[in-house]
């Protein structure tokens, strides 16, 4: 066990940690070293790294490629002024005489005269007949490669000597009836200096280019990207009191104009679900407070003065009437609530369409008699969905209907199977409802008129569109003023491709 020990020392205090152990400020400058190296990369030091990274390789390629020509072109000079040189040297050695002549020239030259190449001639015996001025001091005759190696003018043998670099070549010559060895070399240290200062000059062209090309690179990266910082800040002025401004434009790049249209979707979508939750807000706020305002009022006026028992029981039921009608309310919001945010599948199953329809229908019809409605059931084919929802939605319906059909009007329930859906409609002969209303009758507390305010709350028609949903199907309605109104509801068949749905938990 490692024993920790402190110590004071010029006012601070020191503290030995275990071995491997790491002082806590320490560990967190490296935490946040590693958390700036793991996080997202950007965009734009990506495509300057690429670019720039691209432009170096070509230019590498391009001027490594110049270099090898402009190399191998000098060298290929080079190689042809020796091969000039040496035929030169062998036809005049060939000729009569010419050895003589060769050697007289070889003896007169100045010995400080500065020579491209240096010739050497030498015997049968081995002995020197002539050469350039001072050629043996740096030139020994064993470093040429012997007359039947593999050299030529073509393919010298380099030979180094402090910072000289020579080409050597040798032939076997015969003149005058007697072989010589000819030795030639050649002064290439001029050469070798200039591939080195080509290729730092090169060198230097490489890294200024890559520097270019990273300049260029950042300043088409920054324009490139611009219109990204422009939607940006057009995003950044949208905030829930301005969703109705969008993206979309005709300037945007062809890139960028799925997104800015993607964008206007999604603020088109986020716009509509604000609008219907504010209004359900205000909604839900005036149903609540209807309620609450009787059973306060209610109570309050009882308690001014003291009442006899037949007066508090009326009381009482008044307030459980408005109680009960209450629990109705949070009990469809908690099934709409749950049906959006559903947790477990549904259990659906195939039955009959008539017989389910019979038994809601005649329930329905004690009451409707009263009024002189009819309720005829006209119901064929299956149904494949969860029994009780598909009760409590035909029960709404048929709820929604009586309320709005006059007396001795007509209710007509009709469902049928095709195209592998089974459609239930409920036709009721009631006032109708206004085309501008169609499209939000399935809204939660949406009700047409202020005529129709004191009948029901207004989730009836939610409810059923949320049930159907649930099922994989569809509400719609279609409606005449004065001649009644339709609502069709879809469920899919057992065979169907959509997915399974999910029933809310219970309640």
């Amino acid at each position: 066990m490692a024993i920790e020990r402190s110590k004071t020392e010029r006012g601070f205090v020191f503290r030995s940690l275990p071995l491997g152990e790491m002082h806590p400020a320490h560990a967190g400058e490296v935490r946040a070293v590693l958390q700036r190296a793991s996080g997202p990369r950007s965009i734009a030091s990506q495509l300057v790294l690429l670019f720039t990274l691209a432009a170096a390789l070509l230019l590498f390629c391009g001027l490594g490629a110049f270099y090898l020509i402009v190399v191998r072109h000098a060298f290929e000079e080079d190689n042809e002024f020796l091969a000039d040189r040496l035929s030169a040297l062998e036809r005049e050695l060939s000729q009569s005489g010419g050895l003589g002549r060769l050697t007289a020239t070889l003896r007169n030259t100045h010995e400080n005269a500065v020579e491209a190449y240096w010739v050497r001639v030498i015997n049968p015996s081995g002995n020197i007949i002539a050469e350039t001025p001072q050629m043996s001091d740096f030139l020994p005759p064993s470093v040429f490669p012997g007359p039947m190696a593999a050299s030529s003018p073509f393919n010298p043998k380099n030979y180094r000597i402090g910072r000289k670099l020579f080409s050597l070549v040798a032939t076997s010559e015969e003149t005058d009836g007697q072989p010589y060895l000819l030795q030639v070399a050649q002064d290439r240290s001029s050469d070798e200096q200039f591939v080195t200062q080509f290729a730092l000059v090169l060198g230097g062209a490489l890294l200024l280019g890559i520097v270019v090309s990273a300049m260029i690179a950042i300043a088409v990266t920054k324009r490139g990207l611009w219109p990204l910082q422009q939607m940006t800040q057009s995003l950044e002025r949208i905030d829930p009191n301005h969703l109705n401004e969008r993206l979309a434009r005709a300037t945007w790049p062809r890139e960028l104009q799925p997104v800015a249209t993607a964008f206007d979707e999604m603020l088109a979508r986020l716009e509509d679900s604000f609008t219907r939750l504010s209004q359900f807000s205000a909604d839900l706020a005036h149903e609540l407070r209807t309620p609450i305002s009787n059973i306060r009022g209610e109570a309050e006026v009882t308690l001014t003065r003291p009442r006899t028992s037949e007066d508090y029981r009326n009381v009482i039921e008044s307030i459980t009437g408005e109680c009960e009608r209450l629990s109705g309310i949070v009990e469809n919001l908690l099934f709409l609530a749950h049906a959006e945010a559903a947790d477990r599948q549904i259990e659906k199953d195939i039955f009959p369409a008539r017989p389910a329809i019979e038994k809601i229908a005649s329930y329905y019809r004690t009451i409707a008699e009263e009024r002189g409605i009819s309720i005829a059931n006209e119901g064929e084919g299956n149904v494949y969905a969860d029994p009780l929802l598909f009760d409590r939605a035909l029960s709404n319906l048929l709820d929604n209907a009586l309320r709005f059909t006059s007396d001795r009007g007509k209710i007509t329930i009709r469902s049928q199977s095709k195209d592998g859906r089974t459609e239930l409609a409920v036709e009721d002969t009631g006032c109708g409802i206004a085309p501008q209303h169609l499209s939000r009758i399935f809204d939660r507390f949406y009700r047409v008129d202020s005529s129709r305010s004191s009948k029901g709350t207004g989730l009836g028609l939610a409810l059923v569109k949320s049930i159907t949903d649930l099922h994989g199907g569809s509400a719609t309605a279609t409606s005449e003023l004065n001649r009644g109104t339709t609502v069709t509801l879809t469920f899919p068949a057992q065979n169907s491709s959509a997915a399974e749905n999910k029933l809310p938990a219970p309640l």
